[in-house]
């Protein structure tokens, strides 16, 4: 699957950037990239959230910054009578780049500066919405100046990186779609056998030479990745059902509860019943 690319090209002359509003039953895997940063606030929906090498929980509240050309989806499962809900606003480099010329704004550099493998913020409850819902409906001027408040008062809340520091944006488009082909697969089989074999086959390449190619960009195993996503989910059962640890072990992939064990305490520095206990 290629990602697909957006940009602005639906932007009219009289807006240097873009708010919208997300309204759908469930967030669906829709991995892509776009050459515009990127701030989503999550209104309504759970699931997870995968950005670069980053694998997430995400739910109500949720608010992160992306920056340009960073591959990223939502996913969540549906659920009757709910509806998930994010404002997404998208603004270019270029845009970035004009308010820097303004000395009143200079302190909005760090903030971008320390984008690069994308920021998640904590946020107090309902913080910012304020300032967020009525972008849906004002007119382009209240708009702007709504937008500068946002972002100056991003730069005084905490905010965590999501991709890895071995993360390293890929380069060229064919390497990009070539590994979300791969991304794709896991997310999708990661709950059943993972074969390395089917997963080089992808690419047209013998497993030690897929081997090499996952390593290098995406920084880690293509093992160490898929046991990574199956944790996430494991996560997800442990917090959210009564579930035995067996039943979470086979229904997250791994085929041997020991190999789980070893795995999940690696990950999560934790074993999973003592996580259980932690977490609710």
């Amino acid at each position: 699957m290629k990602p697909k690319l957006e940009n602005l090209a639906h932007r009219t002359p009289a807006q240097s950037f873009l708010c919208y509003e997300v309204l759908a039953p469930s967030f669906e895997f829709h991995w892509h990239y776009h050459p515009e940063y990127e701030l989503t606030y999550i209104v309504k929906g759970k699931g997870k959230r995968l950005v670069a090498d980053g694998y997430e929980d995400f739910q109500a509240g949720d608010f992160v910054l992306l920056p340009p050309l960073v591959p990223h989806t939502w996913i969540s499962e549906k659920a009757e009578n709910e509806t998930c809900q994010a404002i997404v606003i998208q603004f270019s480099h270029e845009f970035v780049e004009k308010l820097f010329q303004f000395a009143e704004l200079q302190d909005l550099e760090p903030l971008f500066a320390n984008a690069g493998r994308g920021l998640q913020f904590t946020l107090p409850d309902e913080a910012l919405w304020h300032l967020l819902h009525p972008m849906l409906q004002a007119d382009e001027l209240t708009r702007f100046t709504l937008l500068l408040q946002i972002l100056g008062q991003l730069t005084s809340l905490s905010a965590a990186p999501i991709a890895s520091l071995l993360y390293k944006p890929l380069k060229g488009n064919e390497n990009q779609q070539r590994i979300n082909k791969v991304l794709l697969y896991v997310q999708n089989e990661f709950r059943q056998n993972i074969s390395l074999q089917q997963a080089a086959s992808l690419l047209h390449l013998s497993e030690s030479a897929f081997c090499k190619f996952f390593k290098r960009t995406c920084g880690k195993t293509f093992s160490d990745y898929t046991n990574e996503i199956r944790i996430a989910y494991a996560c997800q059962l442990l917090i959210e059902t009564d579930k035995s640890i067996g039943e979470i072990a086979a229904a997250s992939g791994f085929e041997s509860l020991t190999y789980f064990n070893r795995v999940f305490l690696r990950k999560k520095g934790q074993q999973p019943l003592a996580f259980r206990k932690m977490k609710r």
